[in-house]
């Protein structure tokens, strides 16, 4: 996941454990992250939605809910901006779309993207945020050539106080399968498509089934809130929906380790994003449990 910054709006650190032995470092939420000579630790990492601060749906307000609940519970707070874009004035944004942090919690602002801004120009941007916002460090890396993503990691260990191991070493991940092959589906339709599109798109895994002498089977329903949006995914004669289903496919068995047949299909959902108990049934009103 740190070598990922580029994907995320906010992290969220919880804790991590001394431990006498070399561990391979590991992604997604729990991790291990080795520090030299032979002590190695466990973080907890809570990949958070992008602050929205103008909140169109309930489904916007349930998630910004998540994001507060997250950072009450963190040790330390990840901020990731675009360097390559204005700087904006973060502290604005996080307190009209999640209400004020944690008082006292440590708090890194991460410019990405610094591979496309002049070293003179980074600077000034740099020195922006440090003066206009509320952190205790600004740092800029690139996530793509990997500059200064190891910095990030020291900052965030450098935080984080003892603790138990909340994980055993080996898992990378307390998400099922199916949550990682939903979020693929989800990661090909923000590539493929633009606009409001993707936005309107819940993805359901309806079905993932072993078979020990074929490809492993999954189903997956992409819901939309309209019959425009509907059509946009398919396509002319269903090449937009092929060539997503394909993607993803690839992506499946790589993540997978194994060959399967994947089976994607669009349906309408009017207004999905508006109903509570709908979202709570897809995982959108659940909270961070403290550790």
């Amino acid at each position: 996941m740190l070598g990922r910054v580029h994907f995320q709006t906010k992290w969220l650190a919880k804790s991590f454990l001394l431990l006498p032995i070399n561990l391979k470092l590991l992604g997604i939420e729990s991790l291990v992250y080795v520090l030299p000579p032979n002590i190695s630790l466990q973080m907890i990492l809570y990949d958070t939605p992008g602050v929205i601060e103008k909140k169109m749906h309930k489904l916007d307000s349930m998630m910004m809910k998540n994001v507060w609940s997250a950072t009450v519970n963190a040790d330390c707070v990840v901020i990731v901006v675009d360097a390559s874009k204005v700087p904006q004035k973060i502290d604005d944004m996080l307190e009209e779309g999640v209400g004020s942090l944690k008082e006292n919690v440590p708090k890194l602002l991460v410019m990405n993207k610094k591979d496309l801004i002049k070293p003179g120009e980074m600077a000034k941007r740099i020195e922006w945020y440090e003066k206009f916002t509320d952190v205790d460090e600004v740092m800029p890396v690139s996530a793509k050539y990997g500059q200064g993503v190891d910095d990030v990691k020291d900052w965030i260990v450098s935080k984080l106080p003892l603790g138990p191991a909340y994980y055993p070493k080996d898992i990378a991940s307390e998400h099922p399968e199916r949550f990682f092959i939903a979020e693929i589906v989800r990661e090909k339709i923000f590539m493929q498509y633009r606009n409001e599109v993707p936005y309107a798109c819940q993805v359901n895994v309806v079905s993932y089934k072993t078979r020990p002498t074929s490809k492993d089977y999954i189903q997956v329903e992409i819901l939309v809130e309209k019959n425009t949006q509907k059509i946009i995914l398919i396509g002319k004669e269903g090449k937009a929906l092929k060539l997503l289903a394909t993607a993803a496919r690839l992506d499946i068995e790589d993540f997978l380790q194994k060959k399967v047949y994947l089976e994607v299909e669009v349906k309408i959902k009017e207004n999905w994003r508006q109903d509570e108990s709908l979202l709570k049934y897809y995982g959108y009103g659940g909270q961070i449990r403290a550790m």
